[in-house]
């Protein structure tokens, strides 16, 4: 493994597409939702066996669990749209093979095994080190040289991310504030986040590690079920969340991660802006291979053109006028800071 990059932003930005992008190129290996699966679980203090470590990646996120039973499934939910052996309902789904190892192979519950079989028998290390094992272990399996990690709503595990990896490279990825917020409104993952949030609001706590049984019988009737082991999915889908908050979470999340990139040295920050990755994807992705350290191979550049979808741009100027208003008012800091 030569080098390290993590792409951090909003999400709903093209991410999703970038790592597609990144995938066809052959010596990067693209660990797609990485982060979004395994969390902080997977970073915890002090020397951990392998077998500790392992389990850190096997486990089900008892979040995503619970939308996949309720039938709210998140599209970015690769394992669920050609299900192996495991399922939400009987076995849960391990979190390496949602969204992670299908983006790699066909066949993820063979990888996973794999993958078990050498992780268990590590020894004890620090949670980073086990971390640049595996990245190494699945570079040599896919003969690739450069991993770039890329997950969706993910300014907030920066700060973290950098104390376990100093060396690592950060490319802060963006999008304009009223379409990328527009997008977040109509996506089940996005809408749970904010109905989350209020329910952390409703209770007076900041995390929900100090939710009480009192706390959840004191909350609205159509917040508290989404606490249940399984939810109507309506009461996320049909629920009336005004854009201008999803507008706001815009500014929030741009503006940590602007501010998270000021504080790192030149040669281990960088930006992309998903309208420019439209207008001009050979000089950008050019300009990205070579931060992330790979030869921008012309045939991949060809490859990555294809694969950007122009349709959705500028979809908040379908808006009326007042509602586009609104939401770009609620999206001015964040826009502010990008200097956009």
């Amino acid at each position: 493994m030569r080098s390290l990059t993590f792409v951090i932003g909003t999400g709903r930005s093209g991410s999703t597409a970038l790592s597609r992008i990144l995938n066809a190129h052959p010596d990067v290996l693209s660990l797609n939702e990485f982060m979004a699966s395994v969390g902080d679980a997977a970073f915890p203090e002090g020397p951990v066996t392998g077998e500790e470590f392992w389990q850190t990646l096997y486990l089900p996120a008892p979040h995503f669990e619970r939308m996949i039973r309720s039938g709210l499934p998140l599209p970015e939910f690769l394992y669920t749209r050609r299900p192996g052996r495991y399922t939400a309902r009987a076995t849960g789904i391990p979190a390496l093979s949602l969204m992670v190892l299908p983006h790699l192979t066909d066949d993820p519950d063979g990888l996973l095994d794999e993958l078990a079989a050498a992780v268990v028998r590590w020894p004890e290390r620090t949670a980073p080190e086990h971390h640049r094992a595996l990245f190494g272990l699945l570079c040599g399996r896919f003969g690739r040289t450069a991993v770039v990690e890329r997950s969706g709503y993910s300014t907030g595990w920066a700060p973290g991310l950098r104390k376990a990896f100093p060396d690592a490279r950060f490319v802060h990825m963006f999008r304009d504030g009223p379409d990328c917020a527009l997008s977040m409104s109509r996506h089940p993952g996005y809408r749970t986040i904010l109905l989350l949030r209020e329910i952390k609001e409703h209770a007076g706590i900041d995390s929900f590690a100090d939710l009480t049984p009192e706390h959840v019988r004191a909350l609205p009737a159509d917040l508290s079920p989404l606490l249940d082991d399984r939810f109507d999915p309506a009461l996320v889908r049909d629920r009336d969340i005004p854009l201008r908050r999803f507008g706001t979470l815009w500014s929030e999340l741009v503006t940590d991660g602007t501010e998270f990139l000021a504080g790192l040295p030149a040669d281990q920050r960088a930006t992309l802006a998903y309208e420019d990755l439209l207008d001009q994807p050979a000089e950008e992705l050019t300009r990205l291979a070579e931060f992330i350290g790979v030869d921008p191979r012309p045939q991949w550049l060809d490859t990555g053109s294809v694969l950007l979808d122009h349709s959705r741009r500028g979809s908040a100027n379908r808006l009326s006028a007042a509602e586009f208003a609104d939401l770009t008012e609620s999206c001015a800091p964040g826009t502010h800071v990008l200097g956009t």
